[in-house]
């Protein structure tokens, strides 16, 4: 099981989750999780040639204070 959950806990997790968000709710929550999850390992994966941050400004246009 994932995380050492027994069945009987992941079903009581299931269950408050239901409760908590609709079951009109959950389906959309796990699209995000889903492609959440997709976009970060796609990130972390990819090679970036000079090794800088995806955002933020280059190192030549950071003002010294």
């Amino acid at each position: 099981m994932p995380f050492g959950a027994s069945p009987v806990q992941l079903l009581i997790v299931l269950l408050i989750l239901l409760v908590v968000f609709g079951a009109k709710r959950l389906p959309e929550i796990g699209r995000s999780l889903g492609s959440s999850a997709r976009e970060f390992k796609k990130g972390i994966s990819s090679d970036d040639a000079d090794g800088e941050a995806i955002s933020g400004p280059p190192p030549e246009e950071k003002k010294a204070h």
